[in-house]
């Protein structure tokens, strides 16, 4: 075939999961960590930005028929693509995490009994639920996940209003009922008297479904991901949501048939859970983390989904996919050995995967296929133009490397960087076209702040994976990861004071 026509044939896919909902099957690498989620043996899902957490949670529902054989119950929390359902909660958040964490329960409770109801599932007390969440109008026909929060968090807000638990039993002089109580649906665990009348916590109808799920010998896992999508932009209200989220975590973990299934980015999780002594009791979690070998299955399997490649060249895709050297080899056939050439050069992989790395040194599969789809466009690019062709049959030319990186470079930097951490954009901004390893010096010259003050600064650069911090305690350099030069236009080299 002519290498042009193949070129354009090629697909690798997207570097955001939810927009490949249905060719993750054919790329996802099913390592022992993702044996370990579909077993139910993990809760707490944790990753950097474009590790493939979401990628995860979609599977997840790609498995919901072979779950359902395992009497596994698949329960979503939110949309899997377009708005996020929390959305609202940013204009008319709760005031507390106290409210927040009375909106999980109610908004959990709701999600669980909704898809029990549609499975017909039932047993003892079971209608005690429904009639209960009916009353409250928290459950319809049809579930509209956005709709019940918003009426969940109303009532949350109310049975907080209505609660007096500091000042003991007070009688609401409109239903003549104990203080925070809203129709049968009370904050506090409710004595004989009005458990008679029909009154339950959100504990005890939570307690009601498990023991239902246990009599028919069924389990939910409720999902809950995009959290970092949903508070972005208040972090503030990002603790709150996500701590609240956490103690009802720990609340639930003592029902032996309900779970929830939370999706987390590393940043967050640290943020919100620093000086929560809650989080070391958190111990049903996996991080989401990627090495060189597993990256470059990763790259092939994208690759080797292409029939017309894998025609063109002959090529057994099994055999491949089971043998690290067949995938190397594989690999080599593709691409140039080296990008910048020279006994101390690092071969092409490895260039790839420390260019999309960031201060921390991690690469997330995100970054590394944005790059295979620029180098893919540029290489198409050169050869319109009447370039030759690469050497030994090889599909890129070296020369389109480089001329790839400013695109992922920028996305990386404007899409995370300054998307999520808008504070951060005027410190980095001073940093464009400046060199790409600073002192505590030069940064406090470009920032118009003190030595103390630029190292505290940098710093927190370097939590968020855009610096490198180097050198010593004392005397630290902080350094712009390939990942980030091309979007500030970097210069090599060491900054002074004076630049």
């Amino acid at each position: 075939m002519d290498r042009l026509t193949l070129l354009k044939s090629l697909s690798f896919g997207s570097q955001v999961a939810e927009e490949e909902i249905q060719d993750l099957g054919k790329y996802f690498v099913q390592t022992d960590q993702w044996n370990r989620i579909i077993k139910g043996e993990i809760d707490i899902i944790r990753g950097e930005k474009g590790a493939g957490k979401s990628a995860i949670y979609l599977l997840l529902n790609q498995n919901t028929n072979e779950l359902f054989d395992k009497r596994v119950l698949l329960v979503n929390a939110e949309n899997p693509k377009g708005s996020t359902v929390f959305k609202d909660l940013v204009s008319d958040p709760p005031a507390s995490e106290a409210e927040f964490i009375v909106l999980w329960k109610l908004y959990v409770l709701v999600l669980i009994v909704a898809q029990m109801r549609d499975y017909g599932l039932t047993g003892k007390s079971m209608n005690t639920v429904l009639v209960a969440l009916e009353e409250a109008q928290l459950i319809e026909a049809e579930l509209n996940l956005s709709g019940l929060l918003r009426t969940a968090q109303i009532l949350a807000r109310r049975l907080l209003s209505k609660s007096r638990i500091e000042t003991g039993v007070e009688l609401d002089p409109m239903s003549g009922m104990p203080s925070g109580i809203i129709g049968r649906i009370s904050l506090a665990e409710p004595d004989r008297e009005l458990r008679g009348r029909g009154v339950n916590s959100l504990d005890g109808y939570l307690r009601i479904v498990n023991e239902v799920l246990i009599d028919n010998s069924i389990s939910v896992w409720v999902l809950l991901d995009r959290l970092d999508v949903a508070f972005a932009e208040n972090h503030t209200l990002e603790a709150n949501a996500i701590r609240a989220l956490l103690r009802v975590y720990g609340d639930i973990r003592s029902l032996d048939n309900i779970s929830l299934k939370v999706f987390l980015r590393e940043d967050i999780w640290k943020r919100v859970t620093e000086n929560f002594r809650e989080a070391s009791h958190l111990i049903r979690y996996e991080i989401v983390e990627w090495t060189q070998p597993t990256l470059l299955n990763l790259i092939l399997r994208r690759i080797l989904n292409n029939q017309t490649l894998v025609d063109e060249l002959s090529l057994n895709v099994d055999e491949i996919l089971t043998d690290i050297n067949k995938q190397n080899d594989l690999f080599e056939l593709i691409f140039p050995p080296q990008v910048e050439q020279g006994t101390q050069k690092s071969p092409t992989f490895k260039w790839m995967v420390t260019r999309c790395a960031d201060g921390k040194g991690k690469t997330a599969p995100r970054e590394l296929i944005h790059l295979l789809k620029s180098i893919k466009d540029q290489e198409v690019r050169r050869m319109e133009r009447g370039g030759t062709l690469p050497p030994s049959g090889q599909l890129f030319d070296r020369s389109v490397f480089k001329a790839a990186l400013p695109a992922v470079s920028d996305a990386r930097l404007k899409t995370y960087i300054f998307a999520e951490y808008m504070s951060e954009k005027p410190y980095i901004e001073r940093l464009y076209r400046q060199k790409t390893e600073h002192t505590p010096e030069s940064l406090g010259a470009l920032w118009g702040v003190d030595r103390d003050g630029a190292i505290h600064k940098a710093d927190e650069l370097v939590e968020l994976g855009f610096f490198e911090r180097r050198g010593t305690n004392q005397e630290p350099t902080f350094w712009i990861p390939f990942l980030y030069r091309d979007a500030l236009n970097s210069v090599q080299g060491k900054a002074d004071a004076d630049d």
